[in-house]
């Protein structure tokens, strides 16, 4: 048929022309003609064809002796053998005269479109059976950047060619039953953004952890892109909430993550590229404002609704002109295959023993066995299956040995890098970016890596005892009373989108701020009271803001929108920071706001802070980050409950606060609950329903109180008792006297998890929710379901 056999252009390429350019190859022409009008800029280029990578293979019976490599693998001669050979035979056959003539014509002609004698272009491998819904081919073969001249490009070109049979492609190929001679490849030839002066990296139109689909993940280092998918730096990563993203005057920017960003892929003086240092003030800056990451996140939605499946694209910003653009897309093929209906959970069910090394946790399940470090992947024979893969950073060179590993851990790496790509797709659990691991794993030494406790992985020393159990999400039955769920750690909150919970009802404050925020925020507003050590450790914390406050409003409320967008539009309580002095005191810099009480469990907390000269400031940070999750992210979802509250008039100073910092209940939908966890907030029902939009029972200290237990004695945990009646008479009183004027109760607590006659107790006298820990979400449902069918109680 001519040129349009052997090269076609983008703007002639569709996504039904897989079989003739790729799949990568033929996404970019789709991109080109089909998502131009939302405004997705792609870079020019063209495509090399399957038939004129058959004319390579037709020269010289090149197809009878690339068979007879792959029999001698199938009889057992090493894989590293046979892939060598077959690449050296491919290498030494010319390109067709044919080919050549017609690359350097389209070459020569893109460089006349760019403005550019001779334009640098990246060259890329594109096989005729990648990006499939099925499987992956995404790194197999080679891709070639800053290339520049028609030698060049012509001998990158053929070296792609060659790729379709590096090591790992024929592995591939082999476990995923794909006839090698039947894969064809396409090589596709790009204008190159020169990201080497700006960023680049990864878009995901779903949380790739977890499949959670309302959000899109971009991640972004400086320099070109290869070093974050093959994870040699830890990008930055942003989350953007699509319902957001539909309305411009929302900020659909949800959580920012600042990497490491330590090295940097950039042009070569002798041309391809090469990987350095990033500077100091490279590390601590983020690649990407707001505007951007949304732009980014509003092409690959356009995209992935385009599509109608998710998606994983490559982005890279142009450090000359400072235009966005996207280089590739495919579908995304880990989660977009998991059954949405089905819920895997692992757990250690002993005693961890030291943490030897920290990372990202990717794959939410864990692994055990004995560390095998190795520095190379050529070191197959002496990796032993059911081993802890343990290395500095991994290519496709090491797909090999992955899929033998139990787990893997890597010094360098964030979520989108090729570790954690592989191992999602292996179902294998790994723990990237932990900066020591291959000096602080030996080898040899059993280990367990558990990726289930939340956004950071661990590896454990010893064999710590596990469970894996699976529940099918589609027979739990349904209920009158809501089932909701209790949630602290924001880095986990997406990983419980698929239980049928009907909201967050109790999402606790002073968890993000101990463990995100990790600074008193009155340290904040008043750091001339903080003594040398604790100033300096301060600034270090807070680097790059110049408004410290606004440190503690950024963390703050990204860890509540991460919960919030968790199970969007439902209602999601949360409470305000109902530490005790003691524990405000732990924070950095609490120490000089806090008084040393002799019982802070009935202390200084909840309420009585909120409106004191002591805390007010501090609370106003609360409100801020509040009000900023619901008016400028849009997640209005968000309900704030007040804890401790003792009484009335102390009720009206904090609504009175609250309403001073933008958050004036009934606007824009607010709704205020209070805490039921002192007999003064039953006692006076009604008048407390008259300031609050709802009760939330805090049963362990409605019990301390009731019962002038403290709750932390160890002599008296026999008399600390939910199921007293004077704390179940307080709580039925409570259901009676909040209904009756239309206010909903719920409650929040362990006991129903552990109790099901108490969970029983509860749904017989009509309470409106409960709100139990993710875990137990399962079996709490099912508890309530039966009470339901039970005889009411009286």
């Amino acid at each position: 048929m001519g040129l349009t056999r052997r090269v076609i252009p983008f703007t002639r390429l569709a996504r039904g022309d897989l079989g003739l350019v790729g799949g990568k190859n033929a996404s970019l022409g789709e991109l080109t003609v089909q998502l131009a009008s939302a405004g997705v800029t792609v870079p020019p280029g063209f495509a090399t064809t399957a038939d004129a990578y058959g004319e390579l293979l037709d020269g010289h019976d090149l197809r009878t002796r690339i068979q007879e490599q792959l029999d001698r693998y199938r009889d057992g001669v090493a894989l590293e053998d046979v892939g060598a050979a077959i690449r050296s035979l491919i290498m030494a056959e010319p390109l067709p005269e044919a080919l050549r003539h017609e690359v350097t014509a389209a070459y020569e002609a893109l460089g006349r479109e760019l403005g550019r004698a001779v334009p640098e272009v990246a060259v890329r491998s594109s096989a005729t059976a990648e990006d499939l819904p099925e499987a992956s081919f995404a790194g197999q073969q080679e891709t070639y950047l800053n290339v520049s001249g028609t030698e060049q490009l012509l001998r990158s070109v053929h070296r792609c060619f060659a790729s379709l049979y590096t090591d790992r492609a024929i592995d591939y190929r082999e476990r995923m039953g794909f006839d090698h001679l039947g894969v064809a490849l396409s090589v596709g030839v790009q204008a190159m953004v020169r990201s080497d002066l700006a960023g680049a990296g990864v878009i995901f139109t779903l949380d790739p952890e977890t499949g959670f689909p309302e959000v899109v993940v971009v991640s972004a280092a400086w320099g070109l892109g290869e070093t974050v998918v093959s994870g040699q730096t830890d990008p930055d990563e942003y989350t953007v909430f699509k319902p957001s993203l539909k309305d411009p005057a929302l900020d659909p920017v949800i959580d920012v993550r600042v990497g490491a960003k330590r090295r940097k892929a950039v042009y070569a003086a002798g041309g391809l590229t090469e990987t350095v240092d990033t500077t100091a003030e490279e590390r601590g800056r983020r690649v990407l404002t707001d505007a951007e990451a949304r732009r980014l996140a509003a092409w690959a939605v356009a995209v992935e609704e385009h599509y109608g499946c998710p998606m994983d694209l490559e982005w890279a910003k142009d450090g000359i002109t400072g235009e966005l653009a996207i280089v590739q897309a495919r579908p995304e093929t880990v989660q977009s295959r998991r059954r949405s209906t089905t819920l895997r959970r692992c757990r250690l069910t002993g005693m961890p023993g030291d943490v030897l090394a920290e990372g990202i946790a990717v794959g939410e399940v864990i692994g055990a066995g004995p560390v095998c470090r190795l520095d190379t992947p050529v070191d197959l024979d002496r990796f032993p299956a059911g081993a802890v893969l343990v290395t500095s950073v991994t290519d496709p060179d090491w797909e090999p040995i992955m899929k033998r590993a139990a787990a893997i851990v890597t010094d360098h790496g964030g979520r989108t890098s090729h570790a954690a790509i592989v191992s999602r797709e292996l179902g294998v659990p790994a723990v990237v970016g932990t900066g020591n691991a291959t000096e602080a794993l030996p080898d040899g030494r059993p280990v367990t890596v558990s990726c289930t406790e939340g956004s950071r992985g661990r590896v454990y020393a010893g064999l710590v005892p596990y469970e894996e159990t699976e529940t099918d999400l589609a027979a739990l039955p349904a209920t009158r009373t809501r089932v909701m769920l209790n949630l602290a750690d924001p880095s986990a909150a997406f990983r419980w989108w698929r239980l049928p919970a009907d909201g967050v009802g109790l999402a606790r404050l002073e968890f993000i701020v101990a463990h995100q925020v990790k600074v008193h925020p009155m340290a904040l507003v008043h750091p001339e009271r903080l003594d040398a050590a604790d100033r300096r450790a301060v600034d270090q914390l807070t680097e790059g803001y110049l408004d410290r406050t606004r440190y503690f409003t950024d963390r703050l409320a990204y860890g509540i929108a991460r919960i919030a967008a968790s199970r969007w539009p439902d209602p999601v309580i949360v409470r305000t920071s109902d530490f005790k002095t003691n524990e405000y005191a732990k924070l950095l810099g609490g120490r000089p706001f806090e008084p040393v009480e002799a019982n802070p469990m009935i202390g200084w907390r909840g309420a009585s802070r909120y409106h004191s000269e002591g805390y007010r400031e501090g609370f106003a940070l609360e409100c801020r980050a509040l009000r900023r999750v619901r008016d400028e992210m849009g997640l209005t979802n968000v309900i704030v409950m007040i804890p401790f509250c003792r009484s009335l008039p102390e009720a009206d100073k904090v609504l009175d606060v609250m309403a001073g910092e933008g958050l004036r209940r009934g606007e824009n939908g607010l709704k205020v609950y209070v805490m039921a966890e002192i007999p003064a907030n039953v006692l006076l029902a009604r008048e407390f329903a008259g300031r609050f939009d709802g009760f939330s029972i805090g049963s362990n200290d409605l019990t301390q109180l009731t019962l002038g237990v403290d709750r932390d004695s160890e002599a008296l945990a026999d008399v600390f008792d939910e199921n007293d009646p004077a704390v179940t008479g307080l709580i039925r009183i409570l259901v009676q006297r909040a209904q009756a004027v239309g206010r909903p109760v719920g409650l929040c607590g362990q006991r129903p998890s552990d109790d099901p006659a108490f969970a029983a107790f509860l749904v017989g006298i009509g309470i409106d929710s409960l709100s139990v820990a993710p875990d137990s979400f399962p079996a709490v449902k099912q508890h309530v379901a039966t009470a339901e069918c039970a005889e009411p109680a009286v």
